[in-house]
């Protein structure tokens, strides 16, 4: 062969590669989930969630053309159906998440860990941190699974559950923090850096709206995570003495405490409280006459009344919005 053709050929194949490339040839990275062994890939494989075309995209404030009547220092409200931010401010601020760092130390928790697992109680879940909402637990108690410690860390909030499942799944609190950092990063949430599991307040300690959004995004993937922000109330029994233990759900849209505006259904979501973070509250809604969805977060309130009084009108931009 001529040294003209095979340079002729030598060009061709290049360009069939390059072509192939760009096609997405080099997207069949596959990656195992559902065990501890697939988490150790994690930050090799590429991350391209964060450009999908489904996701909701703003780098700057989104206010409609009238303000909320309770204007909240964070928020933001996302069209899951229509993939449209409807309202954001300071939706990329770092902030202190309180109790709603829970949902990142779930979705470890579901991808990695098997539900029917019994978990170990150590002396580490006595927290005496003032202010901190505690299912329980007993140091050595048995017949917990790791299921029952799920529904105490999200209906319930209780920080004793974080502690059960992050040293379940890592061995430590902090082994389990950088699992949670190393998860954030795979999904696209890289403004996140969390300590602990729970939220209680602590140094680089944070995250953002638009990463909790992302977030509870990836959890929606999970039924049993569904089924469980759903839940108003979870009964645990102890097995060595037979005590029921009964878990209401913190949200005040579930108790009573406050309502939906008229066409808007709370689904479930995420609460939060300390002094450090304010009040914060992320839910998923839907609109009743559409059945579209939405996620909605609001950050920094005073207290729990404004919390809710500003998502309530949060929520009431879904019925203005046409969308």
């Amino acid at each position: 062969m001529k040294h003209t053709d095979k340079l002729v050929r030598l060009v061709w194949l290049c360009l069939i590669l390059s072509l192939f490339v760009l096609a997405g040839g080099c997207g069949s990275v596959t990656r195992q989930e559902g065990n501890l062994a697939s988490f150790a890939q994690a930050d090799e494989i590429p991350l391209a969630r964060g450009m999908a075309a489904d996701l909701c995209v703003a780098n700057e404030d989104v206010i409609p053309r009238q303000d909320l009547e309770h204007v909240p220092d964070a928020a933001g409200l996302f069209s899951l159906t229509d993939h449209q931010v409807l309202y954001a401010k300071n939706i990329h601020r770092h902030m202190q998440p309180a109790s709603i760092t829970k949902l990142l130390t779930a979705l470890v928790a579901l991808k990695y860990g098997n539900l029917s697992d019994p978990v170990q109680v150590s002396d580490n879940v006595l927290i005496t941190e003032w202010g901190a909402k505690l299912c329980g637990f007993v140091p050595g108690e048995e017949g917990l699974t790791l299921e029952d410690a799920l529904y105490g860390l999200l209906v319930y909030s209780g920080n004793d559950a974080g502690v059960v499942v992050a040293e379940h799944l890592a061995g430590s609190v902090e082994a389990f923090a950088e699992m949670m950092n190393q998860e954030a990063r795979a999904i696209g949430a890289t403004q996140t850096h969390f300590v602990n599991p729970h939220g209680l307040t602590a140094e680089n300690h944070y995250t953002t709206i638009y990463d909790l959004y992302l977030i509870f995004s990836k959890l929606m993937e999970y039924p049993k995570f569904m089924e469980i922000i759903q839940t108003r109330s979870y009964t645990y029994t102890r097995k060595s003495t037979g005590e029921k233990l009964v878990w209401d759900n913190t949200n005040w849209f579930f108790t009573g405490e406050a309502k939906a505006p008229e066409g808007v259904a709370v689904i479930g979501g995420k609460t939060g409280t300390t002094s450090a973070a304010g009040a914060c509250l992320l839910l998923l809604s839907t609109q009743e006459s559409t059945g579209k969805q939405y996620i909605s977060v609001v950050m920094n309130a005073p207290d729990r009344p404004n919390l809710y009084l500003e998502m309530s009108d949060l929520l009431n931009e879904i019925n203005r919005s046409g969308l």
